[in-house]
């Protein structure tokens, strides 16, 4: 069956997924006939208005493709709309094309979810990598590099994924940087290449709560004024130290407990891979459960702030001065 269903937080995986898709599906002559969008903000209006829009067949040459944008019904799907999308999915047109994309993760408990994923021809997802997941950084560089026609040596993929993290279309657009740069080369392009070009600006969230759980306050703040010049979210940046703190917290409870086994010590702190247990381990030496704990309220408090309109830079540099001084025991 012809339909597409997109979803995750990488926004500029989906949107190269799409524009794929686009081209394979649309006369370029004929798109303006064939190629309509409706938008969440439409509501079910919308989403039955697209879903009638499928059933008409293509004008001229090519296929019809019907995109519903940042649709929810995944999430929440009226009766209405139910028995209008199992009426539809089964018939639609061979040359006519129905993608639906979200951010959100599909309700797999909902009628339309099964639906969708029983007709679908590609039910995908498309995740941000962890921070914390270097190697598939690493690979995801490497896969990016052969999309693009670019060679790099390993150390070089390493560089360039430590300077761009998860952040998909930041890693194409220094891709193409090197690509032009390296225009008739054959060789892969080594470290020097790759530093000359690419600045570092990934001064990760990860990297900020590693310098507050030192206690280095001016460290802390400057990686903080590169993340938000970088213009990365401040609801982002504190959603990754909460989920970092809350880590360290059950690590080092589980430590105290006496657990000794990784498998069990990563199970509680819901850590994926337990071979990074010993380096949580250590990062957490230094600090008592009390104090971790301590930091939780600061980080929901900052939380609060932001979504409540708080001047952003002021109240994180406050609550990161708080932080610090927590971790070193003031």
């Amino acid at each position: 069956m012809p339909i597409y269903v997109y979803w995750g937080e990488d926004d500029f995986a989906i949107e190269k997924a799409v524009a794929a898709l686009r081209d394979r599906v649309l006369d370029p002559l004929w798109t303006s006939f064939n190629y309509t969008t409706f938008s969440s903000d439409a509501g079910d209006d919308g989403a039955i208005a697209g879903l009638n829009q499928v059933m008409t067949p293509p004008f001229g040459a090519g296929g019809r493709l019907v995109w519903l944008v940042n649709s929810t019904l995944c999430q929440h799907c009226p009766d209405n709309f139910l028995s209008e999308l199992s009426r539809t999915l089964s018939v639609i047109p061979e040359d006519s094309f129905l993608l639906i994309t979200s951010r959100n993760k599909p309700d797999e408990r909902l009628k339309a979810t099964k639906l969708l994923k029983q007709f679908a021809t590609e039910f995908l997802e498309f995740p941000l990598i962890p921070p914390w997941k270097t190697d598939l950084l690493v690979q995801s560089v490497l896969s990016a590099a052969q999309v693009v026609g670019v060679k790099l040596t390993h150390k070089a993929a390493d560089i360039l994924a430590e300077a761009v993290g998860n952040d998909t279309r930041l890693l194409y657009n220094e891709l193409e940087k090197i690509q032009i740069y390296a225009y008739g080369s054959v060789k892969p392009q080594d470290t020097d290449t790759v530093a000359q070009l690419v600045r570092n600006t990934n001064q990760t969230s990860l990297k900020l709560a590693a310098a507050i759980r030192t206690g280095d306050t001016a460290k802390a703040l400057a990686i903080l004024a590169d993340l938000i010049n970088t213009c990365e979210p401040a609801l982002r940046i504190v959603a990754t130290l909460v989920g970092q703190f809350r880590t360290w917290l059950w690590v080092k409870i589980m430590m105290e407990s006496g657990e000794r086994n990784s498998q069990a010590i990563a199970q509680a702190a819901e850590v994926s891979n337990p071979k990074r247990v010993y380096f949580l381990q250590q990062e957490v030496k230094s600090l008592s459960v009390q104090q971790l704990i301590a930091c939780l309220p600061i980080l929901l408090e900052l939380e609060v702030s932001l979504k409540q309109g708080a001047v952003e830079m002021l109240v994180l540099q406050m609550k990161i001065v708080e932080l610090c001084q927590v971790c070193r025991g003031n």
